[in-house]
């Protein structure tokens, strides 16, 4: 093998290990803010971690996260929340940053 061969082989592992770093975080962020969105709702225990899997599984319909504030918006709408797309998209952030840190440390 030679030193290109290498260092290539060195970005393919890099890239898909990045990769699959980012998909944990995007799914631990989905369930963080089920989790966020369950206590508004009003929902606790096993509801509530059931309703975060509901939240991971709805950004799988669609590329990005407009599939997961729809599930959320529909949802607060249904039980009369009054929390904006904007509020829903900004906790969507900030628990993303948690996620990013909680996939880094090994939990």
């Amino acid at each position: 093998m030679t030193t290109f061969d290498k260092r290539e082989e060195s970005f393919e592992k890099k890239f898909a290990h990045d990769a699959e770093l980012k998909f944990k975080a995007e799914a631990r962020r989905d369930k963080l803010l089920g989790l966020w969105a369950a206590e508004k709702l009003g929902i606790s225990g096993a509801e509530a971690e059931a309703y975060a899997k509901a939240v991971v599984a709805a950004d799988f319909e669609e590329p990005g996260t407009d599939d997961v504030v729809r599930k959320v918006r529909a949802d607060f709408d249904a039980k009369g929340v009054a929390i904006s797309d904007l509020e829903i998209r900004t906790k969507l952030d900030e628990m993303f940053a948690v996620a990013v840190a909680q996939v880094k440390a090994g939990k």
